[in-house]
């Protein structure tokens, strides 16, 4: 453990090191060590979260990946695309909460194309300037652009005048082609995923980065995920937090079983070890629920993501906790932690 160690105290491991906390070392000694990095890069005792709203557009998606339960065909009866009107009324009620941040998302759409989104983000930025847009994924960037006839850096610009202020991690799924291959062939591989993430980050974008595991892939397509990230975060810096969460297998074709609470401990845990130059872990209380969001406090996390005012992709596959934002309050609270309301960035707006 001595080479690992080093790590709390700044040093990176390498992949070995990370394969074998993950595959070898015991849970609670990985917990510890990471624990210990979080307590160092957050010395204040603080534990943030940000108030948004999760507004899925669209659930027309020609990218039918198998571990998604919400994406319909353009011609199934409850197939559907939001108006401006309806979304408006959406980010107007989360206004109404105080909120900041709205993520909105959709599928890989078979006739939207950028000029829809222009003029949406336009009468967004326009109407309620306080909110900041955090929307799309690298797919859905992709997928404009192509739709558009223009080059992905173009889409983003393009975008990024519009009112697009930060991408969220979206589609990362396992950085591995081979995993992605098995679960969603129709999705753009993982160097495509980097491109847009760098191209986002040289325009002063930040963004997210994300893992979704549990599916089909060996613990060393985790290890390779994690410093995929890192070495991109080396590069760029743009990256303002990590997100692990678990495949929710109910309702999709892939199927299968859902990773334990014990296998999601760990990963957390790694990943705050392996990305030591990302400064927030996040904990996905929307897929492991409000008490082992609690635990992941002690294993790495720092932050408790959005209040999600409103979120349809994880519950079609049958996975639905809820958190209002007094709940999440006195869940930090009662781990001993400082609840902080933050911006999209980071920024603390207030403590309670």
């Amino acid at each position: 453990m001595d080479s690992i160690e080093t790590n709390a105290a700044g040093k990176p491991i390498n992949r070995d090191e990370a394969f074998r906390l993950l595959t070898e070392v015991d849970l609670l000694e990985v917990g510890q060590l990471a624990d210990a990095i979080r307590r160092q890069r957050h010395p204040h005792n603080r534990v943030t979260f940000v108030v948004d709203r999760n507004v899925n557009y669209s659930n027309v998606c020609e990218s039918k990946c198998k571990f998604c339960a919400f994406y319909r065909n353009a011609g199934d009866a409850d197939a559907y695309l939001l108006d401006y009107e309806t979304i408006f009324a959406k980010v107007q009620e989360l206004v109404d909460y105080d909120g900041t941040q709205l993520l909105m998302q959709g599928g890989l759409h078979p006739t939207l194309k950028i000029e829809w989104f222009e003029e949406l983000f336009r009468q967004l930025s326009e109407h309620f300037p306080q909110v900041q847009i955090h929307s799309l994924s690298p797919a859905e960037v992709i997928h404009i652009a192509k739709l558009s006839g223009l080059t992905m850096l173009e889409c983003l610009r393009r975008l990024q005048a519009a009112g697009l202020a930060s991408v969220p991690g979206g589609g990362a799924e396992i950085l591995v082609d081979e995993i992605r291959q098995a679960i969603s062939p129709n999705k753009i591989g993982w160097k495509q995923w980097a491109w847009v993430m760098e191209e986002a980050h040289k325009l002063g974008m930040r963004t997210t980065a994300t893992m979704m595991f549990g599916s089909r892939e060996k613990p060393a397509d985790v290890v390779e995920h994690l410093f995929r990230i890192r070495e991109i975060q080396e590069r760029t810096g743009g990256f303002t937090a990590f997100i692990p969460w678990t495949f929710q297998p109910d309702n999709t074709e892939l199927g299968g079983e859902s990773a334990s609470g014990i296998e999601y401990l760990k990963v957390l845990a790694v990943s705050r070890i392996v990305l030591d130059n990302i400064e927030n872990i996040q904990a996905s209380w929307v897929t492991q629920g409000a008490r082992m969001a609690q635990v992941a406090l002690f294993f790495g996390g720092n932050d408790l993501g959005g209040t999600m005012l409103e979120e349809n992709v994880v519950a079609a596959a049958g996975c639905s906790f809820r958190m209002s934002q007094q709940e999440i309050v006195e869940l930090v609270r009662g781990a001993g932690f400082v609840p902080a309301r933050r911006t999209t960035e980071y920024r603390i707006l207030e403590e309670y």
